[in-house]
């Protein structure tokens, strides 16, 4: 199956004989479901926060950045922003010349409301010899549209989303990746001031980012008073999957083998790298102006600040299970707090022995913790917080995709529909150990949560193998805790006409 030169190219990637026959073998197979218990839901696996809690987790956070700890934000920036445009892209390579559909007209008739847009307009001048105004006013459309995507004009259906301009400002415009340094400044600056942050690029952007960040810092950190530590990282090329045929066979291309991104999941090699105590993960695109920006840091801390108190007992608790004569008492009471705190549910436990009891509480706690913001549901596409069924048949909470429930199960389907929240990517996580070791994050996936989609090659069909999600599968051996967050902290650009919208303003 695999000749001379496969072994050879797999060599150069740092990809195993052993990890190609597993894909080839979950093509073959499939990937199981998950067995839902149900939808979380406030008071039954998600957290709401009063006014009492609120203040102490503001505390825990604000008296944790004067520790020595290391704080990260980590955001998965390497996202190409062509999807960002698809309805650009679909009306400049159309036979119509005007705008006809909702979409189009909005664009161009809001267009001055647009951070880009200045410079836009000078690209327009440059390439066509007319501002947007005129343009617009002599129904040239397409011109537009070509200056604002193609690499004859600003390139932004190319570019990442982390380098376009999202937010206008007396005296400047921001990108995300600005923006990201702000939010960085607001909650993670240590006592030093200090602020790490690591965003995971892909290989033909680096140098663009690099050159951004360099255009930036100075005025970033002369404002905030605050000194960035920032990196940058890509997908690792042993992270990439091999696609298949029809007959689960390696998918070839003039008798190469052919090889795909592995999806967002394969950054789990990227955030195990990482030297921190405390780590917050959120996407690139999901970012506001200054002005809507208390109610994300105030959040970010909360989420924080709960992550510390809980990391604090069970460190305390994990102490005392070193004691081979812990008294059943204390055990209870720690069962009693990876029941309700932690929501990990076991039905046989009391079943065991003491020791026995001692050592199942003991892997329980010794584990990676994450505190995830869940949003309630209004309709935006993502995943969501449920209580599924593990393994090991305990049961805990995970953040799923709907392509890893039944749908075909009518129970499964309608556990999913009545889900009130859903995963708006705002990950807090601990990675060390009670005896401050770091976590190996790669022991904790479950490589049964991956996911299989067909996929078109030069007009062949092929099989496309994503590994499990960097929030979903891949961190599925975590602690986690889930904690209603307000809907005002979520607001991804997932169309360039969302940058329209008041949050983006």
């Amino acid at each position: 199956m695999l000749n001379t030169a496969d072994n050879k190219i797999l060599q150069q990637r740092g990809i195993s004989i052993e990890q190609i026959d597993e894909q080839l073998r979950s093509f073959a197979t499939g990937f199981p479901f998950l067995k839902i218990i149900n939808a979380a839901e406030p008071q039954k696996g998600i957290i709401q926060v009063n006014e009492s809690e609120l203040k102490n987790a503001l505390n825990q956070w604000n008296d944790y950045l004067q520790t020595e700890a290391t704080i990260i934000k980590f955001v998965p920036a390497s996202g190409a922003a062509s999807r960002m445009f698809k309805d650009l892209f679909e009306f400049l390579e159309s036979d119509k010349n005007e705008p006809q559909n909702e979409f189009e007209n909005t664009f161009f008739n809001k267009i001055e409301q647009f951070a880009f847009y200045n410079e836009l307009n000078k690209v327009c001048l440059e390439n066509n010899k007319l501002s947007i105004k005129e343009l617009i006013s002599n129904k040239q459309y397409k011109p537009i549209v070509a200056n604002l995507l193609l690499e004859s004009g600003l390139n932004y259906g190319s570019l990442p989303k982390g380098l376009l301009r999202f937010h206008s400002y007396p005296t400047e415009k921001r990108t995300p990746l600005q923006e990201h340094l702000v939010e960085g400044a607001l909650y993670a600056a240590n006592k030093s001031n200090n602020v790490n942050i690591h965003f995971t690029v892909s290989k033909e952007h680096r140098l663009l980012f690099g050159k951004h960040l360099d255009e930036s810092l100075n005025a970033f950190e002369e404002k905030y008073g605050v000194s960035y530590n920032v990196s940058f990282s890509e997908q690792k090329p042993s992270t990439d999957t091999i696609a298949a045929d029809e007959n689960n066979q390696p998918f070839r291309e003039k008798g190469s083998l052919v090889f795909r991104p592995g999806g967002h999941g394969a950054l789990i090699e990227n955030l195990n790298d990482l030297s921190g105590d405390i780590i917050f993960i959120k996407n690139i695109d999901n970012v506001v102006p200054d002005s809507l920006k208390e109610l994300t840091v105030i959040y970010k801390k909360v989420i924080a600040g709960i992550l510390i108190n809980l990391q604090k007992q069970t460190f305390s608790y994990l102490h005392e299970l070193e004691n081979e004569s812990i008294s059943a008492a204390k055990l209870s009471v720690i069962a009693q707090f990876c029941e309700t705190r932690l929501n990990n549910h076991s039905d046989g436990i009391e079943k065991l022995s003491n020791n026995g009891l001692r050592l199942y509480l003991y892997n329980k706690l010794n584990r990676p913790m994450r505190v995830c913001g869940m949003v309630k549901n209004v309709g935006e596409p993502g995943g969501g917080p449920f209580l599924t069924v593990n393994a090991d048949g305990t049961i805990s909470p995970q953040i799923l995709e709907s392509s890893q429930i039944d749908l075909n199960n009518p129970s499964d389907k309608e556990k999913m529909l009545k889900s009130t929240h859903f995963n708006p990517v705002d990950l807090v996580c601990a990675v060390k150990n009670y005896k401050g070791e770091k976590f190996d994050l790669l022991k904790h996936v479950d490589k049964n949560t991956g996911f299989i989609s067909l996929k078109s090659k030069n007009g062949k069909e092929l099989k496309a193998l994503e590994l499990p999600g960097l929030w979903n599968g891949a961190m599925s051996d975590w602690n986690t805790i889930f904690v209603e967050v307000p809907i005002e902290t979520f607001n991804p650009v997932k169309t360039v006409n969302d940058l329209l919208r008041p949050q983006h303003q």
